[in-house]
């Protein structure tokens, strides 16, 4: 690992944005640099939101970190997750339900609506054979309505910002007892499903995120 990159994470560990082990090590082991366009190679490893064209970036990896937490993801999981884009997100889940890569145990599903993107992220996914394993599956598709085909999901995270709410189809696509992290406007909303038509929600403020596109 690169050193800058070792800089990276222990600042993420020292300022409390990464807490759980299994976190640390899934960021430790996917490399952000294998996940920014070839121009801004230079500067994967600061803590900023990097362009990778297409109005989208990848994000800030304190906020990557953060939402990783709050989502806390486990071994085995399905877990959904809305614009995919550079796919370094999609790794580092990965690495997380699939017990470090080793079996398919858990899957990521990622949506991404630009073709270009979509396989921007599988070309960087593949570099850890997430994709080969059946760990990880991009598809192109429209976030703002889920994906019913493998619906429900343990997890749902989005890394584009809703206007007013989370759209009502990912909480029906939601596992009771799953748990939905996504921005809206500019917070981070946890939203747990604890019944049928019942969810308990947490919002987090200060945070800048790309606007979900539909269709």
């Amino acid at each position: 690992m690169a050193a800058e990159y070792e800089n990276l994470i222990n600042s993420l560990i020292k300022d409390g944005f990464l807490v759980r082990p299994e976190i640390t090590e899934a960021f430790r082991a996917i490399d952000r640099a294998d996940f920014v366009p070839d121009e801004f190679k230079a500067e994967a490893y600061l803590n900023v939101p990097l362009s990778i064209g297409f109005e989208q970036t990848i994000s800030q990896p304190l906020t990557v970190a953060f939402m990783i937490e709050l989502l806390e993801p486990k071994i085995g999981e399905k877990i959904l997750e809305i614009g995919s884009g550079s796919g370094w997100q999609t790794a580092i889940l990965s690495r997380i339900v699939s017990h470090n890569g080793a079996s398919a145990l858990g899957k990521i599903i990622g949506l991404e609506r630009v073709d270009e993107l979509k396989e921007f992220a599988e070309k960087n996914i593949g570099k850890y054979g997430f994709i080969g394993k059946e760990v990880a599956k991009i598809i192109k598709s429209d976030g703002s309505k889920g994906f019913k085909e493998e619906a429900p999901f343990d997890r749902i995270i989005a890394g584009a910002a809703s206007k007013g709410d989370v759209p009502e189809i990912w909480k029906k696509q939601l596992k009771i007892g799953g748990r939905i992290v996504a921005p809206v406007n500019q917070s981070v909303f946890v939203i747990d499903k604890i019944g049928k038509n019942k969810y308990n929600k947490k919002e987090y403020f200060g945070f800048s995120f790309v606007p979900l596109v539909k269709g």
